[in-house]
Protein backbone atom coordinates (compact mmCIF):
# COMPACT_ATOMS: atom_id res chain seq x y z
CA UNK A 1 0.00 0.00 0.00
CA UNK A 2 1.20 3.47 -0.85
CA UNK A 3 2.45 5.29 2.31
CA UNK A 4 -0.05 8.08 1.83
CA UNK A 5 -2.95 5.63 1.55
CA UNK A 6 -1.67 3.82 4.63
CA UNK A 7 -1.62 7.11 6.54
CA UNK A 8 -5.23 7.86 5.50
CA UNK A 9 -6.31 4.37 6.52
CA UNK A 10 -4.69 4.79 9.92
CA UNK A 11 -6.42 8.15 10.41
CA UNK A 12 -9.77 6.65 9.48
CA UNK A 13 -9.20 3.78 11.89
CA UNK A 14 -8.35 6.14 14.73
CA UNK A 15 -11.40 8.30 13.98
CA UNK A 16 -13.67 5.26 13.88
CA UNK A 17 -12.27 3.97 17.17
CA UNK A 18 -12.73 7.39 18.78
CA UNK A 19 -16.31 7.57 17.53
CA UNK A 20 -17.12 4.15 18.94
CA UNK A 21 -15.53 5.06 22.29
CA UNK A 22 -17.52 8.30 22.52
CA UNK A 23 -20.75 6.51 21.64
CA UNK A 24 -20.12 3.83 24.24
CA UNK A 25 -19.26 6.48 26.84
CA UNK A 26 -22.51 8.31 26.17
CA UNK A 27 -24.55 5.11 26.27
CA UNK A 28 -22.93 3.96 29.49
CA UNK A 29 -23.40 7.25 31.35
CA UNK A 30 -25.97 6.65 34.11
CA UNK A 31 -29.35 8.28 33.71
CA UNK A 32 -29.93 11.21 36.01
CA UNK A 33 -33.11 12.39 37.76
CA UNK A 34 -34.94 15.18 35.98
CA UNK A 35 -36.45 16.97 38.97
CA UNK A 36 -35.34 15.25 42.18
CA UNK A 37 -32.48 16.81 44.11
CA UNK A 38 -30.04 14.16 45.32
CA UNK A 39 -28.19 15.14 48.48
CA UNK A 40 -24.40 15.09 48.02
CA UNK A 41 -24.07 13.75 51.57
CA UNK A 42 -26.81 11.54 52.99
CA UNK A 43 -28.14 12.55 56.41
CA UNK A 44 -29.47 10.19 59.09
CA UNK A 45 -33.06 10.78 60.11
CA UNK A 46 -32.87 12.41 63.58
CA UNK A 47 -33.91 10.49 66.66
CA UNK A 48 -37.56 10.81 67.74
CA UNK A 49 -40.27 9.08 69.76
CA UNK A 50 -43.72 9.16 68.13
CA UNK A 51 -46.62 6.80 67.33
CA UNK A 52 -47.82 5.26 64.08
CA UNK A 53 -51.38 5.12 62.75
CA UNK A 54 -52.00 1.94 64.76
CA UNK A 55 -51.03 3.64 68.02
CA UNK A 56 -47.73 1.76 68.33
CA UNK A 57 -44.65 3.53 69.65
CA UNK A 58 -42.05 4.14 66.93
CA UNK A 59 -38.70 5.82 66.57
CA UNK A 60 -36.31 6.64 63.72
CA UNK A 61 -35.83 2.93 63.01
CA UNK A 62 -39.26 2.92 61.34
CA UNK A 63 -37.51 4.44 58.32
CA UNK A 64 -35.08 1.53 57.93
CA UNK A 65 -35.58 -1.48 55.71
CA UNK A 66 -37.46 0.12 52.81
CA UNK A 67 -37.53 3.23 50.63
CA UNK A 68 -39.94 5.89 51.91
CA UNK A 69 -41.57 8.93 50.33
CA UNK A 70 -42.19 11.22 53.29
CA UNK A 71 -44.58 14.15 53.26
CA UNK A 72 -45.33 16.45 56.20
CA UNK A 73 -48.95 17.57 56.30
CA UNK A 74 -52.26 17.06 58.11
CA UNK A 75 -55.62 15.44 57.53
CA UNK A 76 -57.60 18.72 57.62
CA UNK A 77 -55.41 20.20 54.87
CA UNK A 78 -57.77 21.56 52.22
CA UNK A 79 -55.73 20.99 49.06
CA UNK A 80 -51.95 20.54 49.02
CA UNK A 81 -51.86 17.41 51.18
CA UNK A 82 -54.54 15.31 49.45
CA UNK A 83 -53.31 16.37 46.00
CA UNK A 84 -49.69 15.51 46.81
CA UNK A 85 -50.57 12.16 48.37
CA UNK A 86 -52.74 11.29 45.38
CA UNK A 87 -49.87 12.14 43.03
CA UNK A 88 -47.58 9.84 45.01
CA UNK A 89 -50.18 7.05 45.05
CA UNK A 90 -50.77 7.36 41.30
CA UNK A 91 -47.05 7.38 40.54
CA UNK A 92 -46.48 4.29 42.68
CA UNK A 93 -49.40 2.50 41.01
CA UNK A 94 -47.99 3.29 37.57
CA UNK A 95 -44.55 2.07 38.61
CA UNK A 96 -46.10 -1.15 39.93
CA UNK A 97 -47.79 -1.68 36.56
CA UNK A 98 -44.41 -1.23 34.89
CA UNK A 99 -42.83 -3.87 37.12
CA UNK A 100 -40.74 -1.53 39.27
CA UNK A 101 -39.22 -3.19 42.31
CA UNK A 102 -38.81 -2.14 45.03
CA UNK A 103 -41.73 0.22 45.42
CA UNK A 104 -41.53 3.02 48.00
CA UNK A 105 -43.82 3.33 50.98
CA UNK A 106 -45.81 6.56 51.31
CA UNK A 107 -45.51 8.21 54.73
CA UNK A 108 -47.51 11.13 56.08
CA UNK A 109 -46.06 12.77 59.18
CA UNK A 110 -48.73 14.93 60.79
CA UNK A 111 -47.84 18.50 61.71
CA UNK A 112 -51.23 18.78 63.43
CA UNK A 113 -51.17 16.14 66.19
CA UNK A 114 -53.79 18.12 68.11
CA UNK A 115 -56.41 16.83 65.66
CA UNK A 116 -54.63 13.94 63.95
CA UNK A 117 -55.10 10.89 66.16
CA UNK A 118 -53.73 7.50 65.07
CA UNK A 119 -57.28 6.44 64.15
CA UNK A 120 -57.96 9.46 61.94
CA UNK A 121 -54.54 9.11 60.31
CA UNK A 122 -55.14 5.42 59.58
CA UNK A 123 -58.38 6.24 57.76
CA UNK A 124 -56.78 9.10 55.88
CA UNK A 125 -53.58 7.45 54.64
CA UNK A 126 -55.47 4.21 53.92
CA UNK A 127 -57.44 6.04 51.24
CA UNK A 128 -54.24 6.40 49.22
CA UNK A 129 -53.64 2.70 48.80
CA UNK A 130 -51.68 -0.05 50.49
CA UNK A 131 -48.25 0.28 52.09
CA UNK A 132 -48.88 3.71 53.58
CA UNK A 133 -47.93 4.92 57.04
CA UNK A 134 -49.21 7.74 59.21
CA UNK A 135 -47.12 9.21 62.03
CA UNK A 136 -48.28 11.53 64.82
CA UNK A 137 -47.58 12.19 68.49
CA UNK A 138 -45.99 14.80 70.70
CA UNK A 139 -45.59 18.17 68.99
CA UNK A 140 -42.08 18.68 70.35
CA UNK A 141 -40.98 15.31 69.01
CA UNK A 142 -42.45 16.21 65.63
CA UNK A 143 -40.59 19.51 65.78
CA UNK A 144 -37.38 17.63 66.54
CA UNK A 145 -37.90 15.52 63.42
CA UNK A 146 -38.78 18.44 61.14
CA UNK A 147 -35.95 20.64 62.40
CA UNK A 148 -33.47 17.85 61.77
CA UNK A 149 -34.70 17.48 58.19
CA UNK A 150 -35.12 21.17 57.41
CA UNK A 151 -38.92 21.01 57.10
CA UNK A 152 -41.01 24.05 58.05
CA UNK A 153 -44.45 24.10 59.68
CA UNK A 154 -46.39 26.61 61.76
CA UNK A 155 -49.93 26.61 63.13
CA UNK A 156 -51.98 29.58 61.98
CA UNK A 157 -54.43 31.05 64.50
CA UNK A 158 -58.15 30.53 63.93
CA UNK A 159 -60.03 33.47 62.43
CA UNK A 160 -62.92 35.16 64.22
CA UNK A 161 -65.17 32.93 66.33
CA UNK A 162 -64.27 29.79 64.40
CA UNK A 163 -62.26 27.02 66.01
CA UNK A 164 -60.97 25.90 62.61
CA UNK A 165 -57.32 26.54 61.90
CA UNK A 166 -54.78 25.53 59.29
CA UNK A 167 -51.11 24.67 59.51
CA UNK A 168 -48.66 26.18 57.06
CA UNK A 169 -46.01 23.66 56.05
CA UNK A 170 -43.37 22.79 53.50
CA UNK A 171 -44.62 20.91 50.45
CA UNK A 172 -41.45 18.94 49.69
CA UNK A 173 -41.45 15.14 49.43
CA UNK A 174 -38.41 13.56 51.06
CA UNK A 175 -36.86 10.32 49.87
CA UNK A 176 -35.49 8.21 52.74
CA UNK A 177 -33.29 5.24 51.82
CA UNK A 178 -33.41 1.78 53.48
CA UNK A 179 -30.59 2.78 55.81
CA UNK A 180 -32.79 5.51 57.29
CA UNK A 181 -30.92 8.33 55.57
CA UNK A 182 -32.33 11.45 53.93
CA UNK A 183 -31.34 10.68 50.33
CA UNK A 184 -33.15 13.11 48.01
CA UNK A 185 -36.12 15.44 47.76
CA UNK A 186 -38.79 16.51 45.30
CA UNK A 187 -39.85 20.16 45.38
CA UNK A 188 -43.33 21.30 44.37
CA UNK A 189 -45.19 21.50 42.11
CA UNK A 190 -45.45 17.73 42.08
CA UNK A 191 -46.14 15.82 38.88
CA UNK A 192 -46.82 12.11 38.45
CA UNK A 193 -44.50 11.78 35.45
CA UNK A 194 -41.58 13.27 37.37
CA UNK A 195 -41.89 10.66 40.10
CA UNK A 196 -42.34 7.86 37.56
CA UNK A 197 -39.16 8.92 35.77
CA UNK A 198 -36.95 9.72 38.75
CA UNK A 199 -37.89 7.13 41.37
CA UNK A 200 -36.50 4.07 39.53
CA UNK A 201 -33.19 5.94 39.18
CA UNK A 202 -33.11 6.89 42.86
CA UNK A 203 -34.22 3.47 44.08
CA UNK A 204 -31.51 1.72 42.08
CA UNK A 205 -28.72 3.88 43.50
Amino acid sequence: MHPRNLFVAVLLGVALSAGIWIALSIDSEPERPLTATVLPSKTDVPAFQLVDDQGADIDESVFRGQWDLVFFGFTHCPDICPITLQVLASARSQLADEGQSPLPRIVLVSVDPERDTPESLARYVGSFGDDTLGITGDIEQIRQLTDGLGVFFEKRDAQGDSDYYVVDHSSVVLVIDPDGRFHALFSSPHDIENFVHDLPILLSS
